[in-house]
């Protein structure tokens, strides 16, 4: 039951990821073309490379804190739904509007 698990997580979660995934192939080939320019040592190239990285870097850092807002937004919403949970519709020990 739990290898069926694992790889029903796998398949839900490769799609959900692949935008992730994207950035950083793209993060790790821009590194790499830094690095061969370090060993040429054309400056001009460094820092073109080292800025389109950083760019890169700061996509998956937003992909990764959309998808956790999106997560909450889903998360408040099934709570307040859910009338046997605090805070929920009607719950006991919920604050009343």
């Amino acid at each position: 039951m739990s290898v069926r698990l694992a790889q029903l997580a796998g398949r839900v979660l490769r799609p959900v990821l692949l935008p992730v995934q994207f950035a950083l192939l793209l993060f790790t080939l821009r590194l790499g073309r830094l690095r061969a320019a370090r060993a040429r040592g054309d400056r001009g190239a460094i820092s073109i490379e080292l800025a389109l990285a950083i760019i890169a870097l700061v996509f998956v850092a937003g992909a990764v804190a959309t998808a956790l807002y999106l997560l909450k937004d889903k998360v408040v919403t099934k709570v307040e739904q859910d009338p046997n949970m605090p805070g929920g519709a009607g719950g006991a020990g919920g604050a009343s509007k």
